[in-house]
């Protein structure tokens, strides 16, 4: 049974898996700091639940999200969990076509929206007492292999690996853990199209299968709830016949 007191910091609060994952956590009696962009679907998350904060917050702007964590810290005291979740993705292109501003917006919102969110968690967890948390990132089947015409999401999601095994290794003196959950094909708003037809590897476009959210934000109950002895470091959770294992 999860300690009553126990904080978690979901980033990306308002669909998707950090919906679901918010819910889940508030249902299973954690104390939930919901942040993203927008605060009315932060409020719709979170259902008024008396154990709930809403946190209006664009991780890509450092300042913003210093203020958040100081938000967190003055009403919970603390942060036992962060679950870097936020990010987004851009229509498939060719490299040469990419708009240059869509690269940096994917670029400030998965990877320095994650860096930023764990650099003010890693700081309240390495300072607070008793010390110690844990650091999930929402990393991506493409952390590994890149769907066709993917150059920003994918190298934000290779970054985000390299990240994750940095904020293991700085953590360990401080009893700072890190993991990373990869999903792949999630049925939420950002996946409908896969149920439509994505881009294969032949050049074709195809539907592919896809899975209830819920099995992400279980896994990432079971990473979270796990004594900081112990660590998940990496875990894929996908649908089980998308075409992953047999891309390209």
């Amino acid at each position: 049974m999860v300690n009553k007191n126990q904080v978690i910091v979901i980033t990306g609060a308002g669909s998707g898996v950090g919906r679901d994952s918010a819910r889940l956590f508030l249902d299973r009696g954690w104390k939930v700091a919901l942040m993203g962009r927008r605060i009315e679907t932060l409020e719709e998350t979170a259902q008024n639940h008396k154990e709930a904060i809403c946190v209006k917050c664009d991780v890509s702007d450092f300042k913003a999200v210093e203020d958040g964590f100081s938000t967190i810290i003055n009403t919970f005291g603390r942060v036992d969990v962060l679950f870097n979740n936020a990010g987004l993705a851009k229509p498939s292109q060719t490299i040469d076509e990419l708009n240059v501003e869509d690269w940096k917006e994917v670029v400030n919102i998965n990877l320095n929206g994650s860096f930023f969110c764990a650099k003010e968690a890693f700081k309240t967890m390495r300072n607070q007492k008793p010390q110690g948390g844990r650091i999930i990132n929402n990393g991506s089947v493409s952390s590994y292999v890149p769907r066709p015409g993917s150059a920003p999401y994918t190298s934000t999601k290779h970054a985000i690996t390299g990240l994750t095994r940095s904020i293991s290794l700085d953590g360990r003196r401080y009893s700072i853990v890190c993991g990373q959950i990869d999903i792949g094909n999630a049925l939420t708003p950002m996946a409908h199209q896969m149920t439509i037809g994505v881009p294969q590897a032949d050049g074709t476009i195809k539907a592919e299968a896809t899975m209830d959210p819920s099995n992400v934000s279980k896994t990432v109950l079971h990473m979270a709830e796990l004594p900081l002895e112990a660590n998940v470091q990496f875990v894929t959770v996908m649908a089980s016949t998308m075409p992953y294992i047999g891309r390209g």
